[in-house]
């Protein structure tokens, strides 16, 4: 029987891959042709998609971008023996977007059925929890911490770290919280994993429980993320019933109870302590620090909090040894980041690749550069709240500290592009005004100086006081820097800042008096 692969992912389903699978379905059975149509992952092509790939001998051969009316024509052309198409691509694993990456954590996305604990196990699913079965606590938190890894959510703060202070915490119960509110622009990594690997996050979070002593787990999850909440709940269910999660995993004797919770849309809830308050059922309010999460978190227990990406990488980590994953990337910044091209790019999609690569291969080797056909204008890595970075600075690693020394920040990796016809200043006021949209309301810098942020920058770009105006904005965005109790008032001001140092024609201004306001 011939395997015809049609991906499940969001993504793919948004520009019509469901009813090319019932295409394909419908038109076998008229042809008389018995094929098995499995519904994988996405390769994160998303240019390509839908991508219909077919195994011939053993090789996947791909077609792309595919819609109901190609395929009559794909049957005709012989394409389940991997026949010449207009849309035919060749091997999957040698399309050059593929190819260059190294991929760990997604080693398995669009490769796999992501429902199938069959197909999980045979790409070396629950290799990693088998040996930390056989692992000791203190040794499964070294682990983690000679890998180097760091967290994916934003912070980049060591693992290893944050996973011993549990450890070392005593507490009559600990648990493991998965920050899977994933709601920065540009970004669309977790909700990959969750969609088309999610066994392993399930693995990942197993193995964080056995690392510090943790016996539940939740999964706090976007409420925006229908999909990955309909696939996460069925792989925690067939993962009880093949025995990774319960009373007694794999036989051993150790528990490890895992639950999704769906958030109700706020984007503050992406920040750990009120994401904590959320949790609880109460309202999404920013906690005083400290106590840490990891001294006093969930219920006031200690508990690991890491994001999606993070906890997805730990089974690769334990399945390889920690200096394997230590082996790829720069300086302090180890291993590989999934990294989402988004905006005005010609080929938008996922890119994993180990830290040292360039922005400018990202947007260039990788992004095709702009769809438009235009020049490329900056991009805001980070999110809503990270910096723009001009065309000058597009030659920056993708290293958490090659970004902070150029005043940026890497986040969670989303990439957004945009061209030359971009109003920047336009950005800038948006910054001020999603902070002011999305602030919890508890500090006053963040509540009140987004408010006044926009009302300045509208002054601003009306030609009102202009002196007097780049001034109090510089000092709004100082005090919101340095008082507010969490980075979504913190961040605010890169974009603004950014905007008005690279672009300050943008604003009416000339350079000097933006370099004034940035000095």
């Amino acid at each position: 029987m011939i395997t015809v692969y049609v991906p499940r992912d969001a993504a793919a389903r948004s520009v019509g891959a469901d009813a090319v699978a019932h295409a394909i379905a419908r038109d076998a059975t008229a042809r008389g042709l018995d094929i098995s149509l499995v519904r994988n992952g996405s390769w994160g092509l998303f240019w390509l998609e839908p991508l219909v790939e077919v195994d011939v001998d053993g090789t996947r051969i791909a077609y792309g971008p595919i819609e109901t009316t190609d395929v009559p024509g794909l049957f005709e052309s012989g394409f389940l023996r991997g026949g010449s198409h207009p849309r035919r691509l060749g091997p999957t694993r040698d399309i050059e977007y593929l190819k260059a990456q190294e991929r760990l954590t997604f080693a398995r996305v669009g490769l796999t059925d992501p429902l199938s604990l069959e197909d999980y196990r045979a790409h070396e699913g629950y290799a990693g929890l088998a040996r930390a079965l056989e692992t000791g606590p203190a040794d499964l938190v070294a682990a983690i911490t000679q890998s180097g890894l760091r967290g994916r959510g934003g912070a980049a703060f060591p693992t290893g770290i944050k996973w011993r202070t549990v450890l070392e915490t005593k507490a009559p119960q600990k648990y493991i919280v998965c920050n899977a509110d994933e709601g920065d622009s540009g970004t669309f990594s977790d909700r990959m994993v969750m969609e088309d690997d999610p066994f392993t996050l399930i693995e990942g979070m197993t193995i964080a429980g056995l690392a510090v002593g943790a016996t539940e787990g939740y999964i706090y999850l976007r409420v925006e993320y229908p999909d990955a909440w309909q696939v996460l709940n069925e792989a925690i269910r067939r993962a009880y019933a093949a025995g990774f999660l319960g009373a007694d995993i794999c036989g051993s004797g150790r528990r490890f109870d895992l639950e999704v919770r769906r958030g109700a849309g706020a984007y503050i809830c992406g920040e750990e302590t009120s994401l904590l308050e959320s949790l609880e059922g109460k309202r999404g309010q920013i906690r005083f620090k400290p106590p840490l999460p990891a001294v006093a978190g969930l219920f006031g227990l200690p508990t690991v909090i890491n994001n999606v990406i993070s906890l997805a990488t730990v089974p690769v980590i334990l399945a390889r040894g920690a200096e394997y994953y230590r082996d790829f990337g720069m300086g302090r910044s180890r291993g590989t980041l999934p990294l989402q091209l988004a905006g005005n790019l010609a080929r938008g999609g996922l890119v994993e690749k180990a830290f040292g690569v360039s922005l400018r291969e990202l947007l260039y080797d990788y992004g095709g550069g702009s769809a438009s056909g235009r020049a490329l204008k900056g991009v805001q890595v980070g999110g809503p709240l990270g910096a723009w970075m001009p065309p000058a600075q597009f030659d920056t690693a993708v290293d958490y500290e090659a970004f902070a020394a150029c005043g940026a920040m890497l986040g969670h990796g989303g990439i957004v592009a945009v061209d030359d016809t971009a109003d920047m200043a336009a950005f800038a006021r948006y910054a001020m005004e999603f902070c002011a949209l999305e602030s919890c309301g508890k500090c006053t810098p963040c509540r009140i100086g987004s408010t006044r942020g926009v009302e300045v920058i509208d002054r601003l770009l009306g030609g009102q006081a202009r002196a007097r105006d780049l001034a109090l904005l510089n000092d709004l965005c100082e005090t919101m820097q340095h008082a507010s109790l969490c980075a979504l008032g913190g961040l605010t001001p890169l974009p603004v800042q950014s905007a008005l140092k690279h672009y300050p024609e943008d604003f009416g201004l000339h350079v000097r008096d933006s370099l004034a306001t940035s000095a």
